[in-house]
């Protein structure tokens, strides 16, 4: 199976440097200029379904990509980490790296924990292995899952923090699993 893992494009909160979570804004012009350039780069791949969170910079993101050539599916697994009370507070108030060690596994603020969040995303991509071991899958989702994804398909032992890398607006890798 051919995955191809994207980060949705670029929203007006990402530019304020505001956390999301689960707030559901659509692209901004930037974003949808982002998505524009990731279509011409794809544009001679097929795929044969497109999995999305259902959230809409994500399925925006999805229709620009795909448009009616490929089936979309929206899955409620792919949706973004629940940051809790720090929806919508700036990214500094946020302290990533206590939340993205999977062995403390910290809820403080209603944040959803790091293990809860990787086994939403194991049980995505064990369905999709079961279900189109032998298709090409484009998975649009959030920085969250899409780290989470990453480290799972690399096969990334999961153990003390999981924060490396950055992953910008528009990201786009391909798995062979």
């Amino acid at each position: 199976m051919k995955i191809t893992l994207i980060r949705h494009a670029e929203t007006e909160e990402n530019y304020l440097g505001k956390i999301q979570g689960r707030s559901n804004p659509l692209l901004n012009d930037t974003g949808r200029r982002q998505v524009l350039r990731l279509k011409n780069k794809l544009s001679a791949l097929n795929y044969d379904l497109c999995f999305c969170s259902p959230l809409m910079r994500c399925l925006e993101t999805s229709i620009v990509l795909v448009g009616d050539r490929t089936e979309i599916v929206r899955d409620d697994r792919l949706i973004e980490r629940d940051m809790g009370e720090l929806e919508g507070r700036p990214r500094e108030e946020y302290n990533a790296f206590q939340f993205w060690n999977y062995d403390k596994n910290r809820s403080d603020y209603g944040i959803e924990p790091v293990q809860d969040l990787f086994q939403r995303c194991e049980d995505l991509l064990k369905e999709l292995k079961e279900k189109y071991d032998d298709k090409s899958i484009m998975i649009i989702t959030h920085y969250g899952p899409y780290r989470a994804l990453r480290h799972l398909l690399l096969k990334h032992p999961l153990k003390g923090n999981l924060l490396d890398g950055k992953i910008d607006n528009c990201s786009c890798e391909e798995f062979e699993i």
